[in-house]
């Protein structure tokens, strides 16, 4: 027997059958399949990242929708969110990479065996 204990794709099951083999499933509902979603959503950007693929990006995407619609929250309350933090935050096209962030009168030129801003 293998062992899984993760959130499938509702048609899963059958395919197991149709493999001559017997899936041992239950239903998630509430607040475990809310988490259950969650997880599956990491383990899916996890996949997206070692393969970049339109099929990995699809998979994310449809558990993103699941998830909006677990969490009842509407598609336009999502896209009027995005479209305010575009506004005032800009989006992640020009790819800026933030390294550090210095107080006032700090510099980042530093000495050997020093850090920035150390005296």
């Amino acid at each position: 027997m293998t062992r899984f204990d993760k959130l499938v794709r509702d048609d899963i099951p059958a395919v197991i059958r149709e493999n001559g083999e017997t899936p041992v499933t239950h239903v998630a509902d509430g607040e475990e399949y809310r988490d259950r979603l969650r997880e599956k959503l990491v383990e899916e950007a996890r996949e997206f990242r070692a393969d970049p693929s339109a099929e990995e990006l699809a998979d994310v995407l449809t558990v993103l929708d699941a998830v909006r619609d677990a969490e009842d929250i509407p598609a336009e309350a999502v896209a009027r969110e995005r479209r305010e933090k575009l506004a005032a935050r800009g989006g992640f096209e020009e790819g800026i990479v933030l390294e550090a962030v210095l107080a006032d009168g700090e510099s980042t030129a530093s000495e050997p065996g020093t850090e920035p801003g150390e005296d």
